[in-house]
């Protein structure tokens, strides 16, 4: 085989075989990596525990939607645009990039299939996708240094910005893309210069502009810059592999993984331990995450896999109203902490020490609502609400409960609700019913089909027993056969779980799950989504759980329900998406639909709705805890439905009908803007 010029195999090093350099290269480089990578896996060995792996078709199918085909990188299109271009352009020089490792070794060598048309058509997409990389890469850089969007911004508590580490890696893909094309593009001028036949080059690719910048170059500097350009990409390449497992730039390598084990279903919680039953619980020592090693291994490889985007923190409503919580630090400090105790090089900067106080405040995590926001935000699925729990759970464990949870707590475990009521009176919302209302008292011993599981807060708070009274009565003219637990029924237990109690969690969950099963009940309806989340995601052998808009949906499709036309024509609607009805369950359409049935009503949407809806405040004992803040919640969403042009908040949740309403009257709104439940809302346009 004839040459143009001295393949990088045939050359030397002084008096030193150039192909044993090659080879040598690769050698140390991969050597090296192994060893990295084994120190990564290190922690991750001895961390606790996480569920087996099965659901292999969903797990597939999130692969290829989230991670191939970066599903939710466009829903921040500048970034996400630049993301997907520098992604499949990674895809696409893989190959080359493998090839090259060989070409030092023997000289002309393809990988097979890639010599004939193949290898032709490969050879263009790469060359355009190289070519892309670089313009992607400074595109980059140049945000990365002028335009500096604010998500990428590091308060000064959680120490420096990584902006350097960023255009330090872009700097290294620039390297690469560079220098391949002039490895390539002097190797076609000077096949030109001595007549021979020259490889394709696509038109405008970078081989192709320095193949024409390089026409006139003489032959030796072209050797030259054949043989450095090849050598530079040849360590760049290594360097860059090694360098990758060092920082927020791992996630090249863990995201495939971290995508494939994110969660399947959505809404519920990870037990105490995995592999421990119930009755083991009373046997752990220690409830919770309190050290490093308390969190699974899939923890760990979350850490690792942190792109430090800032979308997790960016949709965070705590963060958002200045609580001391940005998801974006719990993994970048977790991620700090994984390799302080645990360096590939060196002793160990961290000990023992508890995670709280040292590397999370309390306060940082207590502000968490769980409403999922950073979860579905997360290009490459990382899961937080689950570490959240856990560590709240090693706090309660040694008895860090903030005050003003601690007697709602005490109230549940007594009376079974956070008021601390008598059992008695949770039935008492019935007494304002029309007579002609049939709710039967399941707890009596008498049958119904359907159970209308109420909870607490409807059963006990003054205004939210409006929302039971107009579900009793949507449910009644819609001929369901319907009934209630009344005093039988406890506190779902919904928040208790995710605030970190888990026997008492575990206490509600089989009282209410006796009681459910000796009604005789054959479906589950409720109004509120915090119930119908615990149904039927943290609990186990109930019947079917069904929100109330999906029940009394289908009503209206059966035309069982009859609704009359909206009088006041100067009200507009938007519907706020509660979080565990929305993005914990994927109930998004249902209500829209049901208040779409009403005629004449006019609805517009807010700009964050649906799985991008803003958090109320939080449900549950959020409505006990008060965290420092600088504003709330709820007055942020008042402001986006008055933007939207809506003087009407609609919503499906209890706990969001209270902080929505409280919201108007900080926000000085009242008067001008309203907000009502989606079951009051029906029932007062019920055709009588």
């Amino acid at each position: 085989m004839d040459f143009a010029l001295i393949p990088p195999a045939s050359g030397s090093f002084w008096f030193i075989p150039a192909w044993l350099i090659y080879t040598l290269i690769p050698v140390v480089g991969i050597t090296l990596f192994i060893y990295i990578i084994v120190m990564r896996l290190k922690p991750m060995v001895l961390a606790a525990p996480d569920k087996p792996i099965n659901e292999l078709p969903q797990r597939i199918f999130q692969v290829i939607r989230i991670w191939l085909l970066q599903y939710r990188h466009p829903r921040y299109m500048a970034a996400g645009v630049l993301h997907i271009l520098l992604f499949a352009g990674f895809l696409l020089l893989g190959l080359r990039s493998l090839e090259l490792m060989f070409v030092g070794i023997k000289p002309g060598f393809h990988l097979p299939g890639l010599g004939g048309t193949f290898g032709a058509i490969y050879g263009v997409l790469r060359s355009y996708a190289a070519t892309w990389v670089l313009v992607v890469a400074v595109w980059a850089m140049y945000r990365r240094l002028v335009v500096k969007p604010a998500r990428y911004e590091v308060p000064a508590k959680y120490g420096k910005p990584h902006t350097a580490e960023a255009v330090f890696v872009l700097g290294l893909i620039s390297i690469l893309v560079l220098a391949e094309g002039f490895f390539e593009g002097s190797l076609v001028a000077a096949q030109k210069q001595q007549g021979m036949e020259a490889h394709y080059l696509a038109p405008f690719t970078l081989a192709w502009i320095f193949h024409h910048v390089l026409a006139a170059a003489p032959k030796g500097m072209l050797q030259f810059i054949h043989s450095f350009s090849y050598f530079v990409h040849d360590v760049t390449f290594f360097f860059f592999l090694c360098f990758l497992p060092f920082g927020k730039h791992f996630h090249v390598i863990t995201s495939l993984f971290n995508v494939f084990l994110m969660r399947v279903q959505r809404g519920n919680i990870k037990p105490v331990k995995y592999g421990v039953s119930r009755e083991q619980l009373d046997d752990l020592e220690s409830f919770g995450v309190k050290k490093l090693e308390d969190f699974t291994w899939r923890h760990i490889l979350h850490f690792y896999s942190c792109v430090d985007c800032g979308r997790c923190s960016d949709n965070c409503p705590a963060n958002a109203v200045g609580r001391p919580l940005s998801p974006r630090f719990i993994s970048i400090k977790g991620r700090n902490l994984v390799f302080a105790k645990y360096p590939v090089f060196g002793e160990p900067k961290a000990g023992d020490e508890p995670l709280i106080g040292t590397t999370y405040e309390e306060d940082e995590i207590w502000s968490c609502t769980t409403c999922g926001a950073c979860e579905q935000e997360c290009p490459v699925g990382i899961e937080y609400i689950d570490k959240i729990v856990d560590l709240r759970r090693g706090m309660v464990d040694e008895g860090m409960v903030p005050q003003s949870l601690q007697k709602p707590l005490s109230a549940i475990e007594k009376r079974g609700n956070p008021w601390g009521k008598m059992e008695k009176k949770r039935a008492e919302w019935t007494k304002a019913l029309d007579e002609s209302i049939n709710v039967k008292a399941l707890d009596a011993g008498e049958q119904a089909e359907v159970l209308y599981f109420v909870d607490s807060i409807t059963s006990f708070d003054d205004r939210m027993q409006s929302i039971g009274q107009a579900t009793a009565k949507l449910l009644h003219s819609a001929g369901a056969d319907f009934g209630i637990l009344g005093k039988s029924e406890k506190d779902s237990g919904h928040e208790v779980r995710r605030f970190g109690e888990e026997m008492l969690f575990q206490s509600l969950r089989e009282h209410n799950t006796e009681m459910i099963k000796e009604s005789g009940a054959t479906k589950i309806v409720t109004a509120d989504p915090h119930a119908l989340n615990a149904l039927k995601s943290d609990y186990e052998g109930l019947p079917p759980v069904e929100h109330v808009s999906q029940f009394l949906l289908k009503q209206v499709r059966k035309g069982t329900l009859k609704f009359k036309p909206v009088e006041d024509g100067n009200k507009v609607y938007t519907y706020h998406d509660p979080c565990y009805l929305g993005r914990h369950n994927g109930i998004y359409e249902d209500p829209r639909e049901l208040i779409d049935a009403l005629p004449g009503i006019r609805r517009v949407d807010m700009l964050r709705s649906r799985d991008r809806s803003f958090c109320c405040g939080g449900g549950g004992l959020m409505l006990f805890y008060e965290p420092e803040e600088d504003q709330r919640m709820g007055v942020l969403r008042v402001r986006m439905a008055e933007e939207a042009g809506a003087n009407v908040i609609v919503t499906a949740c209890p706990f969001c009908l209270v902080n929505i309403e409280d919201a108007i009257k900080v926000a000085g709104l009242e008067g001008k803007m309203e907000a009502i439940d989606l079951s009051e809302l029906m029932a007062a346009h019920l055709v009588d």
